[in-house]
């Protein structure tokens, strides 16, 4: 039996460098030890920004200082603690990195809402008065979007210093999920024994495997269930009343004014693809029972692989090539940043205990982004590793060419690098190979990531729109409900066609995209988004290639809605939806003809 190895064990060359953030620990507590001067030179100009432009301007150029070297303390803790929950003295740096992070929010609140109490006008006039405004024009312009939404200035603070306490919800989450579940070993059908942690094995070949390592995983979830209902409820319930404190319709209506974009667009995401998805999903599924010669289809059958014969490998070296192959129509300035992130240890792909699981990417603002993956040797990992690498090439693109404020997109737009990467990736191992397999193979490969995106992550969505609307109603949100709720979701979406049983059901406990807003029906407008500008990269090449690019380089200087438009997408069309999904409806079709 493989075992899985402790964080120490793990070979150098497989992890990321924090080291480049910090040398040492010591180094970061000399850091954090540092950042309350910088602190102190924000608030000396508490009560003064109606002396004038220039002391606004110094206001604003002492807050990014402060933020500058802020999110590199955040992030040196947070990284080592994605790397090893299990690890007590990462939890003490995460501990300490929270606090003092409440601390900077609250004692820099007083500068949104001092400058807002200015005269009718005042901040327009600065702004044509003091040239070096300008980088921070669209900050001060979404705070002027936000005035009516904003408390009194002592509430403003109060609710800042508050934050880690109202952010303890996903910090429970998380810790009892790398630190707490433990899994037992589960057996294959020759009966090999194989270690497991959450999401191992979800899409093994070997069915025996596959439904043992389901029965493990839901059989460790289940005494955690009322914890994990009681953590997402009070995570729910702080946004129904912040919501209401703040004057809006609804806490959907707030979460979706964080992304700078309308209920319309957020509905109609969801009843398109919800809806003019799930035949063609359903199609793939009774084509999977049928390959597999499955009596019944469980929750852990739906990315089965249909032909487990063929599964192509490859190191992390060889897929490094493939994935600059893919990406390389972007242009050099793009490539070098993929070729620097491959060659220098950003990426951590290590499977080590304590890990957090899944893949994401951490752009730390002046040093570099840090990918998190597990690497298995699959070609699969060679896709995920292009779509992390999108995020990462996003956050650099954008720190280049602008300011701190400026560089970061809504999170409405922020899979969208990743899943054009993904897919461009994708069209250029095709296009190595005119094995008939290979081409199979792939294409189930890109129906993985829409079912992940389209499917998985919108369904999760489809559970926050439905129960948000419950809790506004008063209703409490616990286990028994959500497990009642997702239920439901899941046996609308495929009719009949995967058996949703107690395991499916829970499905909610697997994710920490609950605890980030409305995160997870985002995943879906960033494919749309993507679909249709790696569509017009492959017919139309390097002037299509060009505009993306702008697109990354202009950071979050436009609204995500703008920043569609500039890749040539009008996210305001349900065209736009209806084009990805039938281009998914395409490649199920090929598929199911392919068999």
């Amino acid at each position: 039996m493989s075992k899985q190895l402790k964080r120490t064990e793990v070979p150098v060359e497989q992890t990321w460098d924090v080291s480049d953030i910090f040398a040492t620990v010591e180094a970061w507590e000399a850091e954090l030890g540092a950042l309350p001067e910088l602190v102190s030179n924000v608030t000396t100009f508490k009560g003064r920004l109606g002396e004038g432009a220039k002391v606004l301007l110094g206001c604003l150029d002492a807050q990014e200082a402060l933020q500058t070297r802020a999110v590199k303390v955040l992030s040196y803790a947070s990284l080592n603690q994605s790397s090893d929950g299990t690890n007590p003295s990462y939890q003490v740096l995460a501990g300490k990195a929270a606090s003092v992070g409440a601390q900077i929010q609250a004692e820099t609140s007083f500068i949104q809402s001092e400058a807002l109490s200015l005269p009718e006008g005042m901040l327009d006039g600065y702004l044509q008065e003091e040239a070096g405004l300008e980088p921070y024009a669209i900050t001060i312009q979404k705070w002027i979007e936000k005035k009516p939404y904003l408390l009194s200035p002592e509430t403003e603070m109060v609710l800042a210093a508050l934050g880690q306490v109202l952010n303890s919800p996903v910090e429970v989450y998380e810790r009892s999920r790398t630190a707490d579940l433990s899994f037992g070993s589960v057996s294959d059908s020759a009966g090999n024994m194989h270690p497991m942690s959450l999401g191992r094995h979800e899409s093994a070949a070997d069915m025996t495997l596959r439904r043992n390592a389901y029965a493990e995983l839901n059989k460790a979830l289940t005494p955690y269930q009322h914890t994990y209902g009681a953590t997402w409820g009070t995570e729910v319930k702080k946004n129904v009343v912040t919501a209401k404190l703040r004057g809006f319709d609804s806490a959907i209506h707030m979460l979706l004014d964080l992304q700078e974009v309308n209920t319309e667009i957020y509905h109609n995401i969801h009843d398109v693809i919800l809806e003019e998805l799930a035949p063609h999903m359903r199609k793939y599924a009774q084509l999977r029972k049928r390959v597999l010669g499955l009596d019944k289809m469980l929750y852990c059958d739906i990315e089965a692989p249909l032909d487990p014969e063929f599964s192509p490998s490859t190191t992390y070296e060889q897929a490094a090539e493939l994935v600059l192959g893919g990406l390389k129509v972007l242009g050099p300035e793009y490539a070098e940043i993929m070729s620097t992130g491959l060659r220098d240890r950003w990426v951590d792909r290590a499977d080590n205990i304590g890990k957090r699981t899944g893949a994401f990417c951490n752009s730390v603002y002046g040093v570099h982004p840090y990918i998190s993956m597990t690497w298995t040797n699959q070609m699969r990992n060679a896709l995920t590793l292009a779509h992390e690498l999108g995020h990462a090439g996003q956050g650099v693109m954008a720190q280049r060419y602008q300011r701190l404020a400026n560089t970061r997109p809504t999170m409405f737009f922020i899979e969208a690098p990743s899943t054009i990467n993904e897919i461009l990736v994708a069209d250029y191992i095709l296009a190595q190979s005119d094995d008939v397999r290979m081409r199979r193979w792939l294409i189930m490969q890109l129906l993985m990531s829409y079912h992940h995106n389209f499917v998985r992550h919108l369904i999760e969505g489809e559970l926050q729109r439905r129960t948000y609307v419950m809790a506004e109603k008063g209703q409490p949100i616990t286990a028994t409900v959500l497990n009642k709720v997702q239920g439901e979701i899941l046996d609308e979406f495929w009719g009949g066609e995967v058996e949703i049983d107690e395991g499916a059901r829970m499905v909610w406990m697997r994710q920490a995209h609950y605890y980030r807003g409305l995160y997870p029906y985002s995943y879906a407008a960033g494919l749309t988004v993507g679909t249709a500008v790696a569509k017009a990269i492959r017919t139309e090449g390097a002037p299509a290639a060009e505009r993306w690019v702008n697109v990354l380089r202009a950071g979050g200087t436009l609204k995500p809605l703008e920043l569609a438009k500039l890749a040539g997408v009008d996210m305001t069309n349900r065209e736009a939806i209806r084009e990805a999904v039938a281009y998914v409806g395409s490649l199920v079709d090929e598929v199911v003809k392919s068999f």
